[in-house]
């Protein structure tokens, strides 16, 4: 619970990117601020090393009689010095702080990622929300770095070097103050107008890898309906339209770094004449400047870079900024501040006089009413759209309904932990969703805690006999999403997840569907043993799997149409009979041909 609620703040940063990076600098704050100490005074020495210059400079001037040459020397040896190794000792630290802020982010966006209900991921692709993951990351990444080695640096030079301008001369210093920050301002300024760009830019790449994702997911369909080619002209479109956009961004990055590069070349003619002039007029000597000149031209080129890394922060704030928008809205399902854990007494399902409309699509339910009993086995059946995977949605609470209640023994599903209201429920499903991973490990994702030995057993009670046949056995990858596996064998695997799971409740839509003749017995034979002591509901289109349930229940348009047992249905002559006389029908002629 602690940790749910700790990845919901995410959702507060949404609109303001710089809190969310600093977030993460606070939960390493001792090696952030060793490293800034240390640039610092790596810098300090750096700017130091000219005044050592000067120093030895006015000390060679002196004539070789001078006994300041060599203590002269000895000082701007020990700058050097102490600039190089400190930058180093900043780099090694940073090398595992730096790295480790990564790991942070992409963990906590990870998770708060995966706490959106299915709603969320329905609406995007796959491919442009694991982009945006990487493209915060690497943008905080470059963030940080630019902070502490392209933006920090030229500051505290600037502000040293004009400082010690200021022991030669103090209007110079007064000056290239105004003129220093006025440069920095303008340039920061002239950046931030370019955001709309930069906006555009990280949408557009975004959109690339999206696409991207997405043809290489359906590959199999792309290619049985010969659409390589228009993927191909697509595809090409999706990158000329971020070509072009990249290209706009970084145009106006260039005409901003060429202004730049001529108020540099202005400024450092006016500044390098001023400093020969009061030497001509015996107000500095040959040390004073050099001095100047070289710390003039530092802080000169020290505005560029810094002017050059606002505007390339800009860029990654802006990329940063689009992809924390998209990553971090908040949950639309959220544990209810008071939910308690569901207490497991028994299984009894209610749908309670509920109202429920799928956000921008038409009401399906109105008023529902439906009562499941502890160990009842229940299959629901009607026309695609009556409503029979909703309730499936419902009870799991992917969606909250907008009136009534689904309460399990009396519980409200939305006022317990959605945790404990997944540990209560097995599901089979029609689509058999697998890892790329081995066959043990998507069994035991049922529940991860099992041994070897308990994974075995669930596989053997699903009739997974084909594991014998692998080369592994059940160490064989199944490659993506179990394509390297028969749609009956991944069917059987899901029952084997099932199996290990053990909840009370257990959905199945369709679960027979994909299975050959062959082991369709088999698997029935599993299934029944797995339902045995569950509450049991059923989506079901042959309705043959049916015969030997407790009651079925036909809907139509969000309503109930027909509600019994399968013998008392089909006694009568409603629609029930009617689908299964259809069917049987079918199935004979089938069997005659």
């Amino acid at each position: 619970m602690l940790r749910r609620g700790y990845m919901d703040t995410l959702s507060g940063y949404t609109q303001r990117p710089i809190a969310f990076v600093l977030r993460y600098l606070q939960q390493r704050m001792t090696s952030h601020i060793v490293i800034v100490t240390t640039v610092g005074a790596a810098v300090a020495c750096s700017v130091g090393t000219q005044y050592g210059v000067k120093f030895l400079v006015d000390a060679l001037a002196a004539g070789p009689a001078h006994n300041g040459v060599w203590l002269a020397f000895g000082f701007l040896v020990a700058l050097i010095a102490a600039d190089n190794f400190l930058w180093r000792i900043a780099s090694w630290i940073a090398s595992f702080t730096f790295v480790g802020v990564t790991g942070d982010l992409r963990r906590d966006i990870f998770r708060h990622l995966t706490g959106h209900a299915p709603g969320y991921f329905s609406d995007r692709l796959p491919g442009m929300l694991t982009s945006r993951i990487t493209a915060t990351s690497n943008a905080v990444f470059t963030l940080e770095n630019m902070f502490v080695w392209n933006v920090m640096p030229p500051c505290i030079a600037t502000v040293a070097a004009i400082a010690l301008i200021g022991t030669v001369s103090p209007a110079m210093a007064a000056g290239l103050t105004l003129i220093a920050g006025a440069v920095v301002i303008a340039m920061f300024r002239i950046a931030a107008a370019g955001k709309p760009l930069h906006d555009e830019f990280a949408d557009k790449a975004a959109a690339v890898d999206g696409e991207m994702v997405d043809v290489i997911d359906n590959m199999s369909l792309v290619r049985a309906f010969g659409g390589l080619d228009y993927e191909h002209e697509r595809f090409d479109a999706t990158v000329n339209r971020e070509l072009t956009a990249r290209g706009r961004s970084l145009r106006y990055l260039e005409r901003l770094r060429l202004t730049h590069a001529a108020i540099t070349v202005v400024l450092t003619i006016g500044l390098l004449a001023w400093a020969i002039k009061l030497w001509q007029q015996g107000g500095a000597t040959t040390g004073d400047v050099v001095l100047v000149c070289t710390l003039g031209l530092s802080i000169l080129h020290a505005t560029r870079d810094l002017a050059v890394a606002l505007v390339d922060v800009t860029q990654h704030m802006a990329r940063m900024s689009e992809a924390i928008a998209t990553l971090l809205v908040p949950h639309e399902l959220r544990d209810h501040p008071e939910a308690e854990p569901l207490v497991k007494s028994g299984a009894v399902i209610a749908f309670n006089n509920i109202s429920f409309g799928y956000p921008g699509g038409t009401q399906l339910f109105e008023k529902f009413n439906l009562r499941l009993h502890s160990g009842q086995r229940v299959g629901l059946v009607g026309q695609s759209g009556g409503g029979k995977s909703s309730l499936f949605t419902l009870l799991q609470r992917f969606y909250d309904v907008q009136q009534g209640s689904i309460t399990i023994d009396g519980q409200d599903v939305s006022k317990i932990t959605q945790q404990s209201l997944r540990d209560a429920i097995s599901v089979v499903p029609q689509d058999i969703s697998l890892f790329q991973r081995s066959i043990m490990e998507n069994i035991r994702y049922g529940r991860p805690t099992a041994t070897d030995d308990e994974v075995l057993r669930a596989a053997i009670a699903a009739r997974c006999d084909f594991v014998e046949d692998l080369p592994d056995g059940l160490e064989t990858m199944v490659g993506d999403r179990g394509l390297k596996l028969s749609g009956g064998q991944r069917q059987r695997i899901a029952i084997a997840r099932a199996f290990l799971k053990d909840a009370p409740i257990l959905l199945l839509d369709e679960a027979t569907a994909a299975l050959d003749s062959e082991s369709e017995e088999a698997i029935r034979e599993a299934l029944a043993r797995l339902m045995r002591g569950r509450t049991v509901i059923a989506i079901a289109h042959r309705l043959t799997t049916l015969r030997n349930f407790d009651r079925v229940i036909m809907l139509q348009s969000g309503r109930i149409i027909e509600d019994g047992s399968p013998d008392r249905l089909m006694q009568g002559q409603g629609p029930y009979r009617e689908l299964v006389t259809r069917e049987m029908n079918r199935l004979a002629k089938h069997a005659a041909a």
